[in-house]
């Protein structure tokens, strides 16, 4: 039996993505990729997946899908906001952080993303899909990766690896994540550079102190920023230039453009710094009119802040637990308890007094 997720309405803009196509940056060719990576490894945790298995990445206003399979166990991270409908019996929502088994005819309704620009979904097992490049990212301004590299379109089919309940634990037994990943708050740090000597003092203390907001024009390529412009000491071009994610380029208007996952390869304005790779998934997860700041890190903070982030990353999986039931108790809290004393003073009706 075929298996497969089918839309039946598309949403906003949603996008197959792994971590990205890696080693042909070269050839003009953008990694593309999840904007936050560290949401899309932990749903799929959360189903029994690799980490950079493709999942579906939501922005804004997620689609509608029906699973025409026997199961299938999905898992979403990010504020999104879902329902699932299942004949004869009332439509019910859904909590993100967790994974759940749906059946047959279900329709799984993907809300709006509120909080951050993206939210994702895993299916256990994966999408049936073959991969361009050695990945099934979508490049959208190419056309490149599975689906012709576009968004979900009405009456998609999304073939499914499995047709049927994962192997492991029962198909009742889905998995949550305690709570949801916390990303730190504050500025994205940077490492400044490489072309921070086109830039002024006052330009490189503006940068490094003052808010910014992101601009309307804002996608998967990049977000202009909004707010005091940055002097250039002479001319804002140079000879073009490697980019990378996180890239911060100055045009000649002052104002600061952060490169995402879809930038292009080269570049012809000057950069005045990078986002280090750790706070890349908060770059990823700004909206329109968030505000954002920057403080300078050196490389070797940078590498030390990305170890204890994979560090922190592998601790949530590691604490990736059973759903517990409705109403059920929870033992691993009871157990932390001191129950002793409680049932010292139960016995002796009340009193201080130990028994004797």
């Amino acid at each position: 039996m075929s298996a497969f997720l089918t839309v039946v309405r598309p949403g906003l803009f949603a996008t197959i993505q792994d971590l990205g196509r890696f080693g042909f940056q070269e050839l003009g060719m953008p990694v593309a990729g999840a904007l936050d990576p560290v949401a899309l490894r932990l749903a799929n945790a959360l189903v029994g997946n690799p980490q950079n298995m493709a999942g579906l990445e939501i922005a804004l206003l997620g689609p509608v899908l029906r699973v025409d399979a026997a199961a299938v166990r999905i898992a979403a991270v990010g504020p999104l906001a879902m329902t699932l409908e299942r004949e004869g019996e009332p439509a019910r929502p859904l909590e993100p952080h967790r994974s759940h088994s749906l059946r047959q005819g279900d329709l799984l309704r993907l809300g709006a993303v509120d909080g951050a620009s993206v939210a994702y979904l895993a299916v256990a097992g994966g999408f049936a899909l073959a991969p361009v490049m050695g990945s099934l990212s979508s490049y959208v301004r190419a056309g490149i990766g599975p689906l012709g590299g576009r968004p979900l379109g009405q009456d998609d089919r999304l073939p499914l690896v499995r047709d049927g309940a994962p192997d492991g634990p029962p198909d009742e037994q889905d998995m949550e994540l305690p709570q949801p990943p916390e990303y730190g708050v504050g500025p994205l740090r940077v490492v400044l550079g490489p072309q921070d000597d086109r830039f002024t003092e006052q330009a490189l203390a503006t940068f490094l102190s003052a808010d910014y907001h992101v601009g309307k024009q804002a996608d998967r390529m990049g977000l202009r920023l909004e707010g005091p412009a940055l002097q250039h000491r002479g001319s804002a071009d140079i000879p073009s230039d490697g980019l990378v994610t996180g890239s911060i380029q100055v045009p000649g208007n002052g104002q600061p453009i952060l490169l995402l996952n879809d930038h292009q390869t080269a570049g012809g304005y000057a950069k005045i710094a990078t986002v280090i790779s750790a706070d890349l998934p908060r770059a990823g997860r700004l909206r329109p009119g968030d505000r954002l700041s920057f403080q300078a890190v050196t490389v070797e903070e940078a590498e030390a802040i990305r170890r204890r982030q994979e560090q922190s990353i592998a601790g949530w999986i590691r604490a990736i637990r059973p759903v517990r039931p409705a109403g059920g108790i929870d033992l691993e809290a009871l157990y932390a308890e001191n129950l002793i004393s409680g049932t010292v003073d139960i016995v002796n009706g009340g009193s201080d007094l130990p028994l004797l």
